[in-house]
């Protein structure tokens, strides 16, 4: 990013919420002069009174700044059907941006609905899983956990509805040490995401 970038002076933009860690960490690791910038989005809800099912996407709040002729990087926590991220990139090519791009934490390909969105830039490429953690949430639950998780599917209904039970649940963590995690979380499965391989069994 920093090489492609340099003497551009880009602005990042991140949805809230679950964007914003990353986007902490991102900002902060660049070593060229940038700025930021977020917007929030919120899906359609149903409407009985009119059968509209939802499904759609509404802006809730748009960029500060003007972004016309600017270079603008999106910065998402997840990618995979595409869809939301389709709706960002027409929403905000309608301000005229010099360029627009997106790099995004996770990746998941495989429920790929869009193909024609700017992904410039992927963190790693996951499997069609639920994940929390470094600010993503389930239910706004688990969002200030330090590393990002795995929750395995089975345990979810019940961790779903007993938020303080978080040893019900069992994490792959994708950012400490082994050990560290164990310690704070007894009976994790711990994956190296270099090798994405459990590298520690569940107990």
């Amino acid at each position: 990013i920093a090489r492609d970038y340099v003497g551009l002076d880009p602005l990042l933009i991140a949805p809230l919420k679950s964007s914003v860690v990353f986007l902490a960490d991102l900002t902060r690791s660049l070593p060229i002069p940038h700025t930021l910038d977020v917007i929030e989005l919120a899906p359609y809800s149903p409407d009985q009174s009119s059968g509209d099912q939802g499904g759609g996407i509404r802006l809730l709040k748009d960029v500060d700044a003007p972004i016309e002729g600017r270079h603008v990087l999106i910065v998402e926590d997840v990618v995979d059907t595409g869809l939301t991220l389709h709706f960002l990139v027409k929403t905000l090519g309608l301000h005229e941006p010099a360029t627009l791009h997106a790099v995004t934490l996770l990746d998941r390909p495989y429920r790929r609905l869009v193909d024609d969105i700017p992904l410039r830039y992927i963190g790693f490429t996951v499997p069609d899983e639920l994940f929390a953690g470094y600010g993503l949430g389930l239910d706004e639950r688990w969002r200030a956990f330090p590393d990002l998780h795995h929750v395995v599917p089975l345990e979810l209904p019940r961790a779903a509805t007993e938020a303080a039970l978080y040893d019900t649940i069992t994490f792959v963590t994708l950012a400490r040490e082994p050990e560290e995690v164990e310690a704070s979380f007894p009976g994790v499965a711990v994956l190296d995401a270099r090798a994405a391989t459990p590298i520690v069994q569940a107990r």
